[in-house]
């Protein structure tokens, strides 16, 4: 039987993917406690395809960079279901951090990240409201256009 999250996720027509695995040395959820921090989700889509690529503010647009970090909160969620079996079990979504592959001078990261931090609170309600921060880089691996990192308190 499904629980209430995983039918808000149905309700909002989206499809956990299959975890991706760690590319380098580290795992992809450590858990503390009633804390899970899951590593940084690149914004792979259906398919196992980038989402989008390239530089926010030099090719990328605001609207694409959003469905990027939206794509990564998916990634994020399918991480964390995979650490905990239930998402009901999420008690809050402490903190998303973001990285936003950006042109010099770039300067709507924190808007690209509302892509990521609007999905938690659509899936969570107010238990999705979170700390956030959100850096703009240089470069990212496969030259994915962001990736997001979370911390989790679950019961």
């Amino acid at each position: 039987m499904a629980g209430a999250i995983d039918k808000k996720l149905t309700d909002l027509g989206i499809t956990l993917p299959t975890p991706a695995a760690p590319i380098a040395n580290y795992v992809a959820t450590v858990r503390s406690g009633n804390l899970i921090t899951v590593s940084g989700q690149l914004c792979f889509g259906d398919e196992g395809k980038l989402v989008a690529t390239g530089q926010l503010g030099g090719g990328v647009s605001l609207e694409d960079g959003q469905k990027a970090a939206r794509a990564c909160a998916v990634n994020l969620i399918a991480q964390l279901k995979a650490a905990v079996g239930d998402l009901d079990k999420v008690v809050r979504v402490i903190r998303l951090g973001g990285f936003i592959n950006s042109a010099p001078g770039y300067a709507d990261g924190p808007k690209v990240m509302n892509g990521a931090s609007d999905l938690m609170v659509e899936v969570f309600g107010d238990k999705g409201r979170h700390a956030r921060s959100t850096v703009g880089v240089s470069a990212l691996p496969a030259n994915a256009a962001v990736e997001v990192e979370g911390l989790f308190e679950v019961g």
